[in-house]
C-alpha cells in the first residue's frame, strides 16, 4: 500500500544560544513538542513556505539562514518528509497563534521536552551541529 507523503518545512529558530520549541495544542499529538513550520504549498520554495508558516503561526518575521537536514518518517497514516532549516528572528515579535506553549531551550535542555517522533531526528542533527 502506498502511503501518502506529506512534505513540510520546519524552522529551527535560534537566538543567542537557545532554540525555539513549540507545543501542540490540538489533535492526536496534543502536548507533544515540535519545531514550528508546515506544509509547502504549490509553487512555493521551501524558504517561502517557511516564512509564510512562521508568520501565520507566530506572527514573526524570520530569516532562513541555512539548511540543516531532511527527515523522513513513517507515521501510521502517512509518510512525512520534513526539510529543516536553521533560522533567526528578523524582529522581536513572537505570538503563539496556534500552539499552546513554547520554550527557548539551551542545547543541553533539548531532551527535557517530549518531541514528536520526526522531530527527535532533528534534535539529534542539531546536537551534531557545531555552530
Amino acid at each position: 500500500m502506498n502511503m501518502k507523503t506529506i512534505e513540510v518545512v520546519a524552522a529551527i529558530i535560534r537566538k543567542e544560544n537557545k532554540i525555539f520549541a513549540t507545543q501542540r495544542g490540538y489533535g492526536e499529538w496534543k502536548d507533544w513538542w515540535e519545531f514550528p513550520g508546515g506544509k509547502i504549498e504549490e509553487g512555493e520554495t521551501p524558504e517561502e513556505a517557511l516564512k509564510r508558516e512562521i508568520l501565520e503561526e507566530l506572527s514573526a518575521e524570520i530569516s532562513v539562514d541555512e539548511f540543516l537536514c531532511t527527515v523522513e518518517h513513517d507515521y501510521p497514516k502517512f509518510h512525512l518528509t520534513m526539510h529543516c532549516y536553521l533560522c533567526s528572528l528578523a524582529g522581536e515579535a513572537l505570538h503563539l497563534n496556534e500552539h499552546e506553549a513554547a520554550k527557548w531551550l539551551l542545547m543541553d535542555e533539548l531532551d527535557s521536552v517530549k518531541w514528536l517522533p520526526a522531530d527527535i531526528q532533528v534534535v539529534e542533527s542539531l546536537k551534531g551541529y557545531d555552530n
